[in-house]
């Protein structure tokens, strides 16, 4: 057996398919049509060692191989994230208007750094809620999906849900005719890696939705797992129980915008501290 396996490296030497780290195909197939020239096309490699070494045996993962393993993961993640109609907003095409100067404080701006830092660094421990809020129309879901596409692109998973759309998906999964069971999909959102509510403070809540969303928060709040909320500053009734857990200084970053709407590059009016609406004087940067 020994002899045999010195054959075939000395064949596959030749062939230029040995690695300089000793690994060898886990087979001897001819490679006129092997797609990867390092594992001829296994997948796999071993060690071409004595028998009497610990490595003999031991297969290793091709490049190949890992690579096709990571796109796979990231399509998994994508299809799961809900990005898949987003995955085209990121930092880099975010409309930035100072790009290498000092942005001016509660602009969309100031957000972009605030928000990339935030997905750059999710994983180095300080405050794992990010809240962006302000008016409509001032790029705060495009920051929140290029964070969550961020994380996917480098294989970490991550959901996006629209918090209208959420609760009804939730109400969808007591019809019969639903593949996900309530209890399924409420558990993926509690405690996936990274959650981003889009919209939180849709008016009129139904006192099912707040104890929903009440739930679903608490649970994160409690675990302290990554969360970012987008949300517009003039929502009313929102349930005290998320403020007083959104607004926590100890968990929380909240970055406000006040900037000109990016889709009619109109002023958007400030808000006056009210009952359920966020205040600079309340809620600062």
């Amino acid at each position: 057996m020994s002899s045999s396996m010195e054959h075939l490296a000395e064949i596959l030497k030749r062939a230029q398919l040995v690695r300089h780290d000793g690994l060898l195909p886990v087979n001897g197939e001819d490679t006129s049509t092997a797609v990867c020239r390092v594992c001829n096309g296994a997948g796999y490699l071993r060690y071409d060692v004595p028998l009497d070494d610990p490595r003999f045996g031991e297969l290793v993962v091709c490049e190949c191989t890992r690579q096709q393993l990571e796109d796979r993961r990231r399509r998994v993640l994508l299809e799961r994230s809900q990005l898949a109609d987003l995955q085209h907003l990121s930092f880099d095409n975010f409309s930035l208007k100072f790009r290498h100067e000092k942005p001016l404080r509660n602009s969309a701006d100031a957000a972009f750094h605030q928000a990339r830092e935030y997905a750059r660094n999710l994983s180095a421990g300080g405050h794992p809620w990010l809240l962006l809020y302000g008016p409509r129309g001032n790029g705060k879901t495009h920051l929140a999906a290029a964070i969550g596409n961020e994380r996917i692109a480098a294989g970490q998973p991550a959901i996006f849900m629209v918090v209208p759309d959420l609760l009804d998906h939730l109400r969808a999964t007591f019809s019969p005719d639903s593949d996900v069971t309530y209890d399924e999909l409420f558990e993926s959102l509690r405690n996936t890696p990274l959650l981003i509510l889009d919209d939180l403070g849709a008016k009129n809540p139904t006192p099912w939705a707040r104890e929903k969303l009440y739930q679903l928060i608490n649970h994160r709040y409690n675990r302290r797992l990554a969360t970012v909320i987008t949300m517009n500053d003039d929502v009313e009734d929102i349930d005290p129980r998320l403020w007083s857990r959104i607004n926590d200084v100890q968990l929380t970053t909240r970055c406000e915008i006040q900037d000109k709407d990016k889709r009619t590059q109109e002023p958007l009016p400030r808000r006056t501290a009210q009952r359920g609406r966020l205040s600079p004087e309340r809620h600062s940067t």
